[in-house]
């Protein structure tokens, strides 16, 4: 990657999502990515699907072997591949699903945000802190309110 094209990154976040022992993924998320990445909001740079065995090791799933239902494409995805996810990101991955549980790790760039980045870079600015705060403790929050008034 050359300045320029580092100079127009959008800021890179990623996620882990975990999935029921249960209950296999069964790609009705998908669409909802594929629409992301249509509209230019967002660009995948990886999408990697894995285990965690009772045992603690985690093991790789290749998105083609998910059989997902509904004639999920699965093309945009399998390809996306940088190889920003090493070892070490897949032992933090591990230790936060789950065993028996699968798992999917995407990394991927808010181009949505890459005009803004790219001028606050350009004025020298630098982003010191980020966060997320899951739905789940929003909602919470919103109730620890409600029971407090």
């Amino acid at each position: 990657m050359n300045d320029t094209e580092f100079d127009e990154l959008g800021p890179i976040d990623y996620l882990v999502v975990e999935f029921p022992a249960d209950r296999k993924p069964d790609g009705s998320a998908l669409p909802h990515l594929v629409d992301l990445v249509e509209r230019g909001i967002i660009r995948v740079l990886d999408l990697v699907f894995v285990r965690k065995e009772a045992d603690g090791s985690l093991a790789g799933i290749a998105v083609e072997d998910l059989g997902f239902e509904g004639g999920v494409d699965v093309t945009l995805f399998a390809e996306a591949a940088t190889g920003l996810i090493d070892r070490t990101d897949l032992e933090e991955a591990a230790s936060v699903l789950e065993p028996g549980c699968s798992g999917a790790i995407l990394v991927y760039e808010n181009c949505w945000a890459a005009p803004f980045a790219s001028a606050l870079r350009r004025e020298g600015a630098q982003l010191v802190a980020s966060g997320r705060i899951p739905v789940q403790g929003i909602l919470a929050a919103l109730d620890a309110l409600d029971s407090a008034s």
